[in-house]
């Protein structure tokens, strides 16, 4: 039997519960509540993030980033429990790809991607992964430029309608699997872009109500296929701020365990427009005017911890740090993220398993690899990981 039922009365039920008990000023209490982990409601799902659907244009099989039943039994065999699946529309849909894409296109769903997304989820499953389900490009929307969008999803109903669509294929497509092995995440990193094409133009966070319409109408359709789906929303301003307006909606919500980007992106391309002559990280450091340590990242978490004992479900959806920062500054950074998460019962998904943030492959220069089954293990990596 499914032990994971997580309904609209029981999620109101444990809000109100955990907002009573904030309300009780007895020091006794108080302090109890204070040593709980604060994220119950959801299992602490620790594992990471698979990119065999990430980008919009077919990779050839057998490339680096296509997961392999050995990365699921490996996962499993060292307590991982979790694979968040971050997935582009266009892989899905049949249409020329040699021409930009029209909002008719949206509705052709090519049945052979669907089904290799399929297979790539049982086999998660076999194996006793939950696996999350996200669109890192969802119809009008991507964090990331390199795609043509013929609509925006956050100002076109066009856009929202296709939107539902694809989300309700999936939710009817996976009604019979239960919330403990299987969750939808809406779309990855929410934000207003100036340009959407362009990867460095100026961000906002999506209006609140504008928000809570996209992913009020989105849960709907899910739910119409299974009313105890579970539908996770990445957190708003691309993942960092908690969404108030949906808190009422039964949808967890997704962290990221970024901050600050000088550390976790040093020298990426995508996340700086300027890479050259970057001094090099230390951790603690300092940005400007703003000291960053680990008491600045309790007080960056803070509004998802106070969010998790109002009884939402947290879990942080992507984290780590990309192969340009130093490995033991990384190491430093990333054991107080990783304490602080655990420590208030938020689980977590590397970005990713093997690539460049991974602990397999990540082509490093300042690690020492252990052989594994022909692989390049970052064991130090991997130990942090199993000690959260």
């Amino acid at each position: 039997m499914d032990t994971l039922k997580i309904n609209r009365r029981d999620f109101l039920k444990a809000a109100s519960i955990n907002t009573a008990a904030l309300a009780i000023t007895g020091h006794t209490i108080k302090a109890a509540e204070a040593s709980k982990p604060a994220q119950t409601v959801i299992p602490r799902w620790r594992g990471f993030n698979l990119l065999d659907f990430f980008s919009p244009r077919q990779m050839p099989w057998g490339g680096r980033n296509s997961t392999t039943e050995d990365d699921f039994r490996w996962m499993s065999d060292w307590g991982f429990d979790f694979v968040r699946l971050p997935m582009a529309y266009p892989r899905w849909i049949d249409f020329d790809s040699s021409k930009p894409i029209t909002p008719d296109d949206m509705y052709k769903i090519k049945e052979s991607a669907v089904e290799s997304i399929d297979k790539l989820v049982e086999m998660a499953n076999k194996h006793g992964l939950h696996v999350s389900l996200n669109f890192h490009r969802a119809p009008g929307y991507c964090v990331n430029a390199g795609f043509q969008e013929p609509f925006n999803l956050w100002t076109d109903q066009d856009a929202l309608d296709a939107f539902c669509f694809h989300w309700g294929m999936w939710a009817k497509r996976y009604k019979d699997i239960p919330p403990s092995k299987i969750s939808f995440d809406l779309v990855n990193e929410p934000s207003m872009r100036e340009d959407m094409n362009n990867q460095h133009s100026k961000r906002s966070a999506v209006p609140g109500d504008i928000y809570r319409k996209v992913a009020e109408a989105a849960a709907k359709e899910i739910r119409e296929a299974n009313p105890n789906h579970l539908i996770i929303a990445d957190g708003n301003n691309v993942g960092n701020d908690v969404i108030p307006e949906i808190v009422d909606l039964n949808i967890a919500q997704s962290c990221r365990g970024y901050k600050p980007a000088y550390i976790s992106h040093y020298k990426a391309p995508w996340a700086f427009a300027n890479v050259d002559n970057l001094p090099e990280p230390v951790w603690p450091c300092k940005m400007g005017d703003e000291n960053w340590d680990r008491n600045r990242l309790e007080k960056y978490y803070a509004p998802w911890i106070e969010l998790a004992r109002k009884g939402v479900g947290v879990h942080c959806g992507e984290c780590g740090c990309w192969i340009k920062t130093p490995h033991k500054v990384f190491l430093a950074w990333f054991g107080d993220v990783l304490d602080i998460l655990t420590e208030n019962g938020i689980g977590y998904a590397l970005w990713n398993f093997r690539g460049d943030f991974g602990i397999l492959d990540s082509r490093r220069e300042d690690v020492e690899y252990e052989d594994w089954h022909g692989h390049k293990l970052d064991r130090k990596l991997l130990d942090l990981l199993l000690k959260h």
